[in-house]
């Protein structure tokens, strides 16, 4: 399943830094905290979500991508589905298949429906993973290598379907720590030689792998738990991040990258940020 770049290509992915073309995202209309999933819903879960507050906070996040060229595509949201905003966990392209997700809790699944319906009206082909558990959010890709995390989401026997399906590319497993949720929580490839991480959530077998490939730049706790990690790249070096993140955002601008900062704390409470939110479909090279 080896794919090149096509310039009039409807979908095309291949890493997590080249320049983002098309990306599909889902307004939190109905987002509420109504069962606990992870660690961070469960710190909010008496505070609750201010939704005006959260939709106008994606509805700015959808400008500044549309500002820097982005075509953004909002799915329906339904009620029934008060997580829809992380479209990230409901699928994944690479090359130019997209992968739609088997989603691993009862209070997700059929999200995936929403974004196979749109896919039929847009005319794009999708590969459905229902055979094994997994999402969107514990897959990384750089290039010929996709680093799938190990937890609650994704299965082992998942990562070995993909290995399967995959045959030109290099599967390399990252278990972590359950309560991080998603490996994107914890880990985020920036450039093709600069990485995120939060190096308490996994082993240090994992860290040196990743250590060996890339300069891996140390997440705090605090700004862990405000999902530090989960940055988006846009490409040409720009990434949106939290502006809460100093430590964070000064790193990344002491390597040479432009930070736009984008407050959407309001959405983080229920445990994502700006890659959570976002299901590229169209990346093109740098």
């Amino acid at each position: 399943m080896k794919n090149n770049s096509m310039t009039d290509a409807k979908t095309y992915c291949m890493s997590e830094y080249d320049v983002l073309k098309r990306v599909i995202l889902c307004q939190p209309q109905y987002m509420t905290i109504r069962d606990v999933i992870n660690e961070t819903q469960e710190h909010f879960k008496d505070e609750g979500i201010h939704i005006e507050l959260a939709l106008e906070q994606h509805q700015n996040f959808v400008k500044v991508l549309k500002e820097n060229e982005v075509d953004v595509t909002l799915l329906p949201y339904h009620k029934k589905y008060p997580e829809q905003v992380f479209t990230r966990d409901i699928g994944f392209t690479l090359g130019q298949t997209v992968f739609v997700a088997k989603m691993a809790t009862d209070i997700r699944a059929g999200e995936e429906n929403v974004l196979k319906q749109w896919l039929d009206d847009e005319e794009i082909s999708y590969y459905n993973l229902v055979e094994e558990q997994i999402e969107g959010g514990d897959v990384m890709i750089d290039k010929e290598t996709i680093y799938v995390g190990l937890s609650e989401r994704t299965t082992q026997r998942a990562a070995e379907q993909l290995q399967r399906l995959l045959t030109d590319f290099k599967i390399i497993t990252i278990p972590f720590k359950a309560k991080y949720l998603h490996l994107d929580c914890i880990f985020n490839i920036v450039s093709p030689g600069v990485a995120l991480i939060y190096p308490d959530a996994l082993n240090k077998k994992e860290v040196d792998v990743l250590g060996s490939r890339y300069d891996l730049i140390e997440v705090s706790e605090e700004e862990q738990f405000q999902l530090g990690t989960n940055v988006l790249n846009i490409g040409h070096k720009r990434i949106l991040s939290l502006p809460v993140n100093k430590h964070v955002n000064e790193q990344l601008r002491n390597r040479g990258f432009e930070v736009i900062e984008v407050d959407i704390t309001e959405i983080i409470k229920s445990g994502g940020s700006f890659r959570c939110c976002t299901l590229p479909i169209l990346r093109m090279t740098n």
